[in-house]
């Protein structure tokens, strides 16, 4: 099959699964049925137009640091929206990520497990973002659940004379232990339920699977370092305003 032919089976692909996830969701009345569609459709376009500049970019540490920085920003933006926006939230939301993002790739770099070059640097940091955004959302929502379902338990102890952080700890450490259960999971299972995307690529880059393993574990390593921080760091800083449920 030719490259031209690839291309059109893949359009009618993703058109069949994003019409099938549509249908499905519509059938049972899901809110927002065309949100996985769409999100396919955006999905498409953007890796087609990142896909142009970074083979431009890639060979550049400078670009790929601002490329990077993109993400990170959208990243961030998309978590706090999703946990409840304000200015106060995105600062925490930001910092968390930073701040587990950072460790995380510094530790890999550092240690020189990975070469430090741009495209390991970029693929590396796209991948601990991402995951980083899905685990602050996640603790932002769970937070938020967590404490509306025992606000009487929160008043009791402020009743008793707690602080805000020390009404609300346990809340706090439940969120982070929810949000880190699919990445835990994830981890836990490779190589018996699923095989990552790094390890894939990384193969039909032309490492053997002993390198392509070893790159992958590094990954999962990583996305749980900085998973770990980013939801800690979140869950301490959001938990002490609590959300009173509304009755």
């Amino acid at each position: 099959m030719d490259g031209a032919s690839r291309i059109e089976a893949t359009v009618v692909c993703v058109v069949i699964l994003a019409a099938t996830a549509w249908i499905v969701l519509r059938s049972y009345r899901v809110p927002n049925p065309l949100a996985p569609p769409w999100a396919i459709a955006r999905g498409a376009v953007q890796l087609a137009l990142i896909g142009l500049i970074l083979h431009g970019v890639i060979a550049n540490t400078a670009f790929v640091g601002v490329a990077l920085l993109v993400m990170f920003t959208v990243a961030s933006v998309t978590s706090t929206r999703r946990t409840g926006w304000s200015q106060r939230t995105y600062a925490i939301v930001a910092a968390s990520m930073a701040a587990g993002i950072t460790v995380a790739l510094t530790v890999i770099f550092v240690t020189r497990t990975v070469d430090f070059s741009g495209r390991y640097l970029l693929a590396l940091g796209g991948i601990v973002i991402g995951n980083a955004m899905t685990i602050a959302t996640l603790v932002g929502r769970n937070l938020k659940q967590l404490t509306n379902d025992h606000w009487d338990e929160v008043e009791g102890w402020l009743a008793l004379g707690a602080t805000n952080r020390q009404a609300t700890v346990d809340i706090a450490r439940s969120s982070v232990h929810s949000a880190l259960i699919p990445t835990t999971d994830q981890t836990r299972t490779t190589g018996l339920v699923t095989l990552p995307g790094a390890f894939v690529g990384a193969i039909f880059g032309g490492l053997s699977p002993v390198e392509a393993g070893r790159f992958q574990i590094v990954v999962l390593a990583s996305i749980m370092c900085a998973g770990s921080i980013t939801a800690v760091l979140a869950a301490t800083a959001l938990a002490p305003r609590g959300i009173p449920r509304q009755d």
